[in-house]
């Protein structure tokens, strides 16, 4: 099978009647099943094309996670067109300045955003506009081809906050790619029921016979999320894995019988540190708790189980030594270079264990560069004929091979006393219970924690003598730390030292 859609169509063979999504609206469960997701797909996939949409053509959606969006997916996938996904909260300019760069054909979109579309220049130019598809009946009209390999299936945006948005092009042989180093490294097994609240993580459960269940919440804002619904919907709908950004977990935990059933939790997409780590194994004693790390480039890179930590690790991990994430995955390429962020890499000597340098990395689903090229040059580079990419996060190897991250490279602190990652104190500082987020920055010339700790935190200074060693200026408490808005998990670095400068 060399593409999602002649995946999806033997699946659908093989378990017509198995649910292949299932989501909650308004307290009711509406579950699809593979050969209904593969019809609708069609179906789809033939609206669009009897509407002018033909294979290579750029469609934007807008739409949320749900089986309307997967629908929509499958549906451009069959056709041989791109799907092309931009964050519209990042703003009119962002959406305008992406729809310039790639021109879509058609628009997918919720009536929000359709609402609005007459006064966005860069939507109002969109000749066509669809609905989500919901109610599909009848039969499928004739369709062109299947897509080959090595044709887009996939385009998406970056944020563009540090300069012009980016445009990550994924072929359907990337996306299979991915789906083959997913199923081994977060070990997915055909049967099994899966609460994700990660779109690609949807997408390999579809290639490998899982059911995906959505979360009955507004997964846009993780963070945000009701608890009390989604352990309603688990205890209802009994998932035994699940995926997610911690920010999510964070939630779940306040409602800790929703996570006493499931066997493998796996989050990622921000810093999982060790006591919330530990929080998630106490929660869920039976499970196999892991911590992903991966990009958007290129997910996953490697992953640690809780009880693969040893407590040496942890002593390391609570001394400065980082955040270990263990060993990378068979697939994927992993070099530590020396640290030339934020210019062009001209020196690509792997660094000896124990040395801090660059992430780079490359492999069949690590993205290869951008569409035309706008923004290879900050990110890939060739080494011996192979494309690299930097992560643009900092890291060592231990002497058994095991990737520690200290991390982004941009954050470092590099001052009189010498240089220190920002991973490497706030390690330290998130071993304390108490303490939600921890970031270290510089500020007026001084390297300063900055901790947002719970009502009930009191130990000041066991915090200062545990991070002597950094020669910290001062620990400062704010009530709310900036956070990324895509998982709401990862420091916003930038915000938070604009912030503090006016302290």
């Amino acid at each position: 099978m060399s593409t999602i859609p002649e995946i999806l169509r033997e699946n659908a063979a093989r378990w017509p009647d198995r649910e292949a999504i299932v989501a909650t609206r308004a307290g009711r469960d509406v579950a699809v099943t593979f050969s209904d997701l593969e019809r609708r797909a069609d179906l789809f996939a033939s609206k669009l094309h009897d509407s002018g949409i033909h294979p290579g053509d750029p469609v934007l959606v807008f739409v949320p996670m749900s089986v309307e969006l997967y629908t929509a997916l499958l549906g451009i996938f069959r056709l041989g067109a791109i799907a092309v996904f931009l964050d519209p909260s990042a703003g009119i300019k962002h959406i305008n300045a992406c729809c310039d760069r790639l021109p879509p054909r058609a628009l997918i979109s919720v009536l929000p955003l359709r609402l609005i579309r007459p006064f966005v220049t860069g939507l109002r130019r969109i000749p066509r506009v669809f609905a989500p598809p919901s109610a599909l009946a009848g039969a499928p009209e004739s369709l062109p081809p299947m897509p080959g390999p090595d044709d887009a299936a996939l385009i998406t945006f970056t944020s563009g906050s540090t300069g012009q948005p980016k445009a990550g092009v994924r072929t359907h042989r990337f996306l299979i790619a991915q789906h083959t180093a997913l199923k081994d490294s977060i070990r997915l097994e055909e049967g099994e029921r899966d609460l994700t609240t990660l779109p690609v993580f949807v997408l390999a459960n579809l290639a490998s016979g899982i059911t995906s269940i959505l979360p009955d919440a507004k997964i846009s804002r993780p963070g945000s999320v009701d608890s009390a619904r989604i352990a309603c919907q688990v205890a209802r709908l009994r998932p035994t894995r699940t995926g997610g950004s911690p920010a999510f977990y964070q939630r779940l935990l306040a409602q800790p019988d929703s996570l006493s059933g499931f066997r493998k939790i796996y989050t990622g997409g921000a810093p999982v540190f060790p006591a919330f780590l530990q929080e998630l194994q106490d929660a869920a004693p039976q499970a196999d708790v892991v911590a992903v790390y991966g990009s958007t480039e290129a997910e996953p890179i490697a992953h640690i189980c809780w009880k693969e930590i040893a407590p040496a690790d942890w002593d390391a991990m609570r001394s400065g030594r980082g955040l270990l994430a263990g060993r990378p995955i068979p697939e994927i390429h992993l070099r530590v270079i020396p640290d030339q962020w934020g210019k062009p890499a001209v020196d690509f000597t792997p660094q000896l264990s124990g040395h801090i340098g660059e992430i780079i990395v490359t492999g069949d689903h690590v993205l290869k560069g951008y569409l035309h090229g706008q923004g290879d040059s900050e990110t890939k580079i060739r080494i011996g004929g192979e494309i690299w990419h930097r992560t643009g996060d900092a890291g060592y190897f231990d002497e058994t091979e095991r990737l520690w991250l200290v991390g982004r490279c941009s954050a470092r602190i590099s001052d009189a006393l010498g240089t220190l990652y920002p991973f490497t104190v706030e390690c330290v500082a998130m071993a304390f219970p108490a303490i939600v987020r921890a970031a270290f920055i510089s500020s007026h010339e001084k390297r300063i924690l900055v901790i947002e700790p719970r009502s009930t935190f009191r130990q000041s200074d066991e915090l200062k003598t545990a991070c002597a060693w950094a020669c910290i200026s001062r620990i400062h408490e704010v009530s709310e730390i900036p956070v990324d808005a895509r998982h709401n998990a990862k420091i916003d670095y930038p915000k938070l030292k604009l912030l503090m400068e006016k302290i």
